[in-house]
């Protein structure tokens, strides 16, 4: 089956976003894709991060969600919707929830960042608790593609996100990495959970200069199961496509089975 990474240059205005994004999953569907995933905040990369609170959404209802919905079910497509901002029991925050709609645009899962950002390197700064309240539990589900699991970008880091998700053959990390960050770690981390998991695994990332004047690192990435690098897409908008081979997932598993020899749990 394929599936699809979109990379976006996200601006601070909704339309025009949600408005690329439809334009790219199309792509992507006339493509022969299966499924397409959206990078994180697809909805809005601003310099004033409140401006992700102002778009918030009641869990269920909204634009953002009825795009997501309505552009998996024009397409007949599985859209694992980047992030979306759902409205958290702190009115001055937001969960960053990653949502995933089936080919009718039923939402089949929801799972909110875990994991918040924090960074402090000369004049970058980011803090993601400022803005965010983080989830609670990981997230996997079943689909014609195989068990998928939920992650967003900074949860990379935490490689025992992956392993409480048990046995899954893709895995999902919609993210907008810094640069800094991204030239020094994220082809690796995205590698590694991909080789210790023998899972596929998709980023689909923001990459450019933002109106905001921020830019992103890019390099959306698919990852077979043996840490091989399918597609990537530098910088700018675009789509990366790549077939899962779920016999392959099988044989590795059996040539390799280290997810069945682990001693720590």
């Amino acid at each position: 089956m394929r599936i699809a990474a979109i990379q976006m240059v996200s601006s601070a205005e909704l339309e025009p976003n949600l408005a690329a994004a439809a334009r790219l999953i199309g792509e992507a569907a006339r493509a022969g894709a299966k499924l397409a995933a959206l990078p994180e905040n697809f909805y809005c990369i601003s310099g004033d991060e409140t401006a992700k609170v102002r778009m918030r959404e009641p869990d269920g209802d909204g634009p953002i969600q009825r795009f997501l919905a309505a552009a998996a079910r024009e397409h007949g497509i599985w859209l694992v919707g980047g992030t979306a901002p759902i409205a958290a029991r702190d009115p001055a925050r937001i969960r960053s929830a990653c949502l995933v709609y089936d080919d009718a645009g039923r939402r089949v899962a929801r799972y909110d960042k875990m994991h918040l950002f924090r960074f402090a390197s000369g004049d970058e700064r980011y803090d993601e608790s400022r803005t965010l309240e983080p989830g609670e539990r990981a997230v996997a589900l079943e689909s014609p593609f195989g068990r998928l699991g939920l992650s967003v970008c900074y949860d990379v880091r935490f490689p025992e996100l992956y392993r409480g998700l048990g046995e899954t053959d893709v895995l999902f990390v919609p993210s907008a990495f810094t640069v800094q960050t991204g030239e020094a770690h994220w082809a690796t981390l995205l590698r590694a959970r991909a080789i210790e998991n023998l899972a596929y695994v998709v980023a689909p990332a923001q990459g450019g200069l933002h109106p905001s004047g921020r830019r992103t690192y890019g390099h959306t990435l698919i990852v077979d199961p043996w840490g091989a690098v399918l597609a990537e897409c530098a910088e700018g908008e675009g789509v990366v496509l790549a077939d899962i081979d779920r016999e392959r997932i099988g044989q590795l598993r059996r040539d390799l089975p280290a997810l069945v020899n682990r001693r720590i749990s």
